[in-house]
């Protein structure tokens, strides 16, 4: 029988080894994804100290420069899908080249889109908006600047993901808490000057400028310079080089590069597109509602973020020990894994939804009660939030169930059927579904978008739980042929890449 084909549920279900294993590799990888998260986070909370205009234009320029963004992240992610199938089928030799390939793709992507999209065209989008002028002037530089600094994110992402398909996901979290720390310091110095932060008591340094929201950006983008640098040092150095040759590796391989594009683009696309829709929906749907509304909005998905991106780790382990396993044509290790991944990401994401409606109203206190915001403003944004906080602890658990299935179909390669499936549900319920509860029911207010948004994240979820226990994605074939080993490069044994960090 093909050790591909499905083997009608038997040995299937999760056992606790399994669990373990997710574990050691999902951890650090949960730091790492959770890194530029948490960067957008602090840049939300230490903005907010300044005012809740400020935070309203953060949370848009930073949403609108990540939709252009998470199109190419999107492919660039499919790096370790390559990466952790030649492992399982042990091609370590084609490592380093995949690494390369996400590289260039990152260099040409920069060049070609994102420096022209941040010089000409987010100051027209924003325009377009119609948002009130001092939002529209900090939102687009925000994001400009976010932009025109995005090559540091995707070559980071490229390096990664890489380290992410080797099972080496411990250099990249290094990475991560120093570009964390590098953030967060660059942000005091950059947002507040020489003032400091008095309601704090944090003093200023004599002689800096405050630069507030576009200094937030100017702090991200060394951040994540820094997240880039550490990872690519290792790769680049000594021993990944006798292991993978890794500097020799740079010259870009054609079939490589086309291969990534190929099922990358599916990828691409559903991410992207998701991230377009969202933006529509806090920029246009909520934002039509006034600055009261965005900043509340915003507050809810910040702690969104804080929720969904731990799961997201545990999706992009789970995406590398499926592609392992896959690659070494062992498929039911692959849905043993994701039951695993599964169970975790659902407990974790079910205690934040509860956590989430229990102290919804603190929640959003926390970034609402800050700066020199008038009180009754303060309550009115902590209301708008707590009814909001709702409605995303009420899709927590479907939230687990789409993300931590997404992961294991792009482990496969299975990405085309989900992305369609991402466009479909994304236009037709956050934007179309938004659009209509707008039009029909305008005194529900922003909680009208946000329905329309639960009822596609839990449809989402359904939809790739389904598709991943159909199992149509163990009929992929992305590396063809046989596996070719590579002389004492075992994966998982002593030495070896997969051995650990």
């Amino acid at each position: 029988m093909d050790p591909m084909s499905p083997s009608r549920g038997r040995g299937v279900a999760a056992r606790l080894s399994d669990v373990r294993e997710v574990w050691s590799l999902a951890w650090p990888t949960v730091v790492t994804m959770t890194s530029y998260t948490m960067m957008q986070f602090t840049d939300s909370l230490m903005v907010a100290q300044v005012g809740m205009v400020e935070l309203a234009a953060q949370g848009n320029g930073g949403v609108w420069s990540w939709a252009p963004m998470s199109f190419l992240v999107g492919v660039i992610t499919l790096v370790n899908t390559y990466v952790s199938q030649s492992l399982g089928a042990k091609r370590l030799q084609d490592a380093a080249s995949y690494a390369w390939s996400g590289l260039w793709i990152a260099v040409a992507s920069w060049l070609v889109l994102l420096l022209p999209l941040a010089l000409f065209g987010l100051p027209a989008l924003f325009r377009a908006m119609g948002h009130e002028p001092r939002v529209e002037e900090l939102e687009t530089q925000y994001a400009g600047i976010l932009v025109g600094g995005g090559l540091a994110t995707l070559a980071g992402k490229a390096m990664s993901n890489f380290f992410f398909g080797i099972h080496r996901p411990k250099v990249v979290t290094v990475a991560a808490i120093l570009g964390n720390i590098v953030n967060v310091v660059g942000n005091f110095i950059l947002i507040y000057g020489e003032r400091g932060l008095p309601s704090l008591g944090l003093p200023g340094i004599p002689g800096t400028q405050a630069y507030g929201v576009a200094g937030a950006a100017i702090a991200t983008v060394i951040g994540t310079f820094v997240e880039f640098l550490v990872p690519f040092i290792v790769f680049l150095g000594p021993k990944l080089h006798a292991e993978l040759g890794t500097r020799s590796a740079w010259r870009p391989q054609w079939g490589m590069l086309i291969g990534l594009v190929r099922t990358g683009v599916p990828n691409g696309i559903q991410f992207s597109n998701e991230m377009i829709c969202w933006a529509l929906f806090m920029s246009s749907l909520v934002g039509r509602f006034g600055t009261d509304h965005l900043a509340a909005g915003w507050s809810v998905l910040r702690f969104m973020h804080m929720s969904f991106m731990p799961a997201v780790g545990f999706s992009v382990a789970t995406a590398s020990l499926v592609g392992k396993s896959i690659g070494a044509g062992r498929p039911d290790d692959a849905v043993r894994q994701t039951h695993a991944a599964l169970t975790v990401s659902l407990a974790y994401m079910t205690l934040w939804g509860i956590v989430m409606f229990v102290w919804r109203h603190e929640m959003v206190g926390i970034f609402a009660d800050s700066g020199d915001v008038p009180a009754e403003q303060v309550a009115r944004i902590v209301a708008i939030g707590g009814t909001l906080m709702i409605c995303a602890a009420v899709f927590q658990t479907f939230d687990a169930l789409g993300i931590i299935y997404t992961g294991a179909l792009r482990g496969a390669g299975d990405t085309l059927v989900p992305g369609i499936a991402t466009v479909t549900l994304s236009w037709g319920l956050i934007v179309g579904g938004g659009l209509a509860l707008v039009a029909w029911f305008p005194e529900w207010e922003s909680t009208g978008p946000w329905l329309a948004a639960t009822a596609y994240i839990v449809i989402y979820g359904l939809f790739m739980a389904w598709r991943f226990e159909s199992g149509r994605w163990r009929s992929i074939r992305l590396l063809g042929g046989a596996p070719e080993p590579s002389p004492g490069l075992e994966p998982g044994g002593s030495g070896s890449v997969g051995s650990g960090s």
